[in-house]
C-alpha cells in the first residue's frame, strides 16, 4: 500500500462518498476507487461498508483509519524535518480564528507577520471553536487562535494573552454610576449575549454561573455582533460585556459607559492551539513570536480570574 492510498481512504472516511472524496483529492472516482480496492483486497478485508448510504466504515475500517492519520502525519513530517533543518519557514499555513477574536487581534499582526515572512501563504478562515477543533483534528487546519483551555486531548496550547471581561453600561443604568464593578453586580436577565456557538457568550455564562435567567422576563435576544449588542444597550434595553481588545476602538463617547472588574479581573485566557503532531512548527513558532511582539503592548493585565471558555453540561 502507498500513503497516496491511505490519502484517498481518509477522504472517503470524511466525506462519506467517493465521489465527493475524488474531487477532493484531484482524481477520478473510478482511479480512487480502485485504489482503495487494491488496499482492501491485499489485507483481504472491506474497510467500508459500501450498502449503506451515506458509506460508512466497517469495524475493522475504523482502525484502520485511525492508524492511516498516524501514518500519513508522520510521512508529512520528514518534509517538515526537512524544512526546518534547512531554516526555511514558508508554504501553505491554514489558520483559524475564532469569531470574537478575528476583527481586533488579525490587524495587530498581520501585516507584521507577512512582512517578516513573505513565504508563507497563510490561509485564514474564521470559525467557532467547535469547527476549528473538528477542522484541527481532522488535519484542515494547522493551528487556531481560540479561547481557552479546551482540554482536549489531541491538540495543545500556547498561551498568547489574558484578555479581560469589559462592562459596557449605558447612562441610565443603577451600576453607571460605579468606577469599577464585580461580578456579584451582574444580573443574567439584563446582560445581551452573542448568540448560541460563541464561546464568549457561554465564558460569560460561566462568569454568572451563580445568577439565574428569570425565564418570565418580556423579551430576550442574543446577536452575532457586539456592534448590535452596544447599540441595543444604549437604546436602554440592558448591558453587555465585551472583550478588553474589543473597546480600544469604541468611540471616545461609548467609552465613557466602560466598566472594569474589580481585581482579580475576570478574563479568557487566548491561546494558539495546534495538533500534537506539530507539524509546522517553526511557521506556528514565528506567529507565536510576531502576536508576543504586538500584544504587549496593548494588554499589561497580570491579576486575572481565567474563565472556562467551554459551556457547562
Amino acid at each position: 500500500m502507498t500513503i497516496t492510498q491511505l490519502k484517498y481512504v481518509l477522504a472517503v472516511a470524511e466525506h462519506k462518498n467517493f465521489t465527493l472524496a475524488a474531487e477532493k483529492c484531484f482524481v477520478t472516482q473510478p482511479t480512487l476507487s480502485m485504489q482503495i480496492q487494491k488496499i482492501e483486497e491485499e489485507l483481504n478485508i472491506q474497510i467500508f461498508d459500501r450498502t449503506k448510504k451515506p458509506i460508512q466504515l466497517t469495524d475493522i475500517g475504523q482502525k484502520i483509519v485511525n492508524q492511516a492519520k498516524n501514518i500519513v502525519n508522520e510521512a508529512d513530517r520528514i518534509q517538515d524535518i526537512v524544512e526546518q533543518q534547512k531554516g526555511f519557514i514558508g508554504g501553505e499555513f491554514r489558520l483559524g480564528i475564532i469569531p470574537t477574536i478575528m476583527p481586533t487581534l488579525l490587524p495587530m499582526f498581520l501585516n507584521n507577520f507577512i512582512k517578516k515572512h513573505p513565504k508563507v501563504k497563510l490561509i485564514i478562515e474564521e470559525l467557532n471553536t467547535e469547527e476549528i477543533i473538528t477542522k484541527l483534528n481532522n488535519g484542515h487546519l494547522d493551528a487556531a487562535i481560540a479561547a481557552t483551555p479546551l482540554m482536549e486531548e489531541k491538540i495543545k496550547e500556547i498561551v498568547l494573552y489574558f484578555e479581560p471581561f469589559v462592562a459596557y453600561i449605558p447612562e441610565n443604568h443603577h451600576s453607571f454610576q460605579k468606577k469599577e464593578i464585580e461580578v456579584d453586580d451582574l444580573n443574567l436577565d439584563e446582560i445581551l449575549l452573542l448568540q448560541d456557538g460563541h464561546c464568549f457568550r457561554d465564558g460569560i455564562l460561566n462568569l454568572c454561573k451563580n445568577n439565574t435567567r428569570n425565564e418570565g422576563s418580556h423579551f430576550q435576544i442574543e446577536s452575532g455582533s457586539f456592534e448590535t449588542l452596544i447599540k441595543l444597550a444604549d437604546e436602554g434595553l440592558g448591558t453587555t460585556l465585551l472583550p478588553y481588545l474589543h473597546t480600544l476602538d469604541l468611540k471616545d463617547s461609548d467609552k465613557l459607559k466602560l466598566r472594569h472588574f474589580t481585581e482579580p479581573k475576570p478574563a479568557r485566557e487566548v491561546s494558539l492551539i495546534y495538533p500534537k503532531s506539530e507539524l509546522k512548527i517553526q511557521i506556528i513558532e514565528a506567529l507565536r513570536s510576531t502576536i508576543a511582539g504586538v500584544i504587549k503592548g496593548a494588554i499589561v493585565f497580570q491579576n486575572v480570574q481565567i474563565i472556562s471558555p467551554l459551556q457547562k453540561k
